[in-house]
């Protein structure tokens, strides 16, 4: 028996292993909750382009079937939501940001970045946590493509930090010297987001 969310009673898991995988304050969840704020964009993939611009020695622009034809991995891995629902055993596949990283090069103090995606909505990362090998931009998930509600047809894949800096929609990455809030962070939101730490807001 589950709940709205989708959780279940926390036997199914040994005490020991939720308390190495579930974050403080997060309650387990075997659904994937669909948060976001305004419109579900919708887009033709023949419009579709990403972009890289700032700190970069010459802006980067690659068409869907330019970006889909890069080399891809599939990862399984947990997401913790800020609005305190974790997921076990996600499976995800895209391109990972370290190949995308090939085709750009930084200037030296290119050291945060800014996630574009549709709609206007922005968050910020620190480069360091972007450059890990399972951070992905993820075209399917659990074998299929995602759904729209879910990013369609890309999101990007942090998954050691809360899930909103995982962007939905991603359209492109701004390359920074210093760090500057995003959407969320605008409004309150912490400026890293580490769930480990409870890194929630930013009082």
């Amino acid at each position: 028996m589950f709940d709205l969310f989708g959780r279940g009673p926390k036997s199914h898991y040994a005490p020991d292993e939720l308390k190495k995988r579930l974050p403080p304050g997060q309650s387990l969840t075997e659904k994937w909750p669909v948060l976001h704020y305004g419109p579900v964009p919708h887009r033709r993939l023949e419009d579709w382009d990403f972009r890289i611009w700032g700190l970069v020695e010459q802006p980067v622009r690659w068409t869907w079937d330019e970006f889909m034809a890069m080399p891809k991995i599939s990862l399984t891995r947990d997401i913790s939501c800020v609005t305190r629902w974790t997921r076990f055993d996600l499976n995800f596949e895209g391109v990972p940001f370290k190949e995308v990283m090939k085709a750009v090069k930084l200037k030296p103090n290119a050291k945060f970045v800014m996630i574009h995606a549709e709609n206007g909505f922005t968050t910020n990362l620190p480069l360091a946590d972007l450059l890990r090998d399972d951070v992905i931009f993820a075209h399917k998930a659990e074998g299929h493509e995602l759904e729209l509600e879910h990013g369609w047809p890309l999101r990007l894949v942090v998954p050691h930090l809360y899930f909103w800096k995982s962007a939905k929609w991603v359209r492109g990455l701004e390359f920074m010297a210093e760090d500057a809030p995003g959407f969320w962070e605008e409004a309150g939101y912490h400026m890293r987001g580490d769930p480990w730490k409870e890194e929630r807001y930013g009082w």
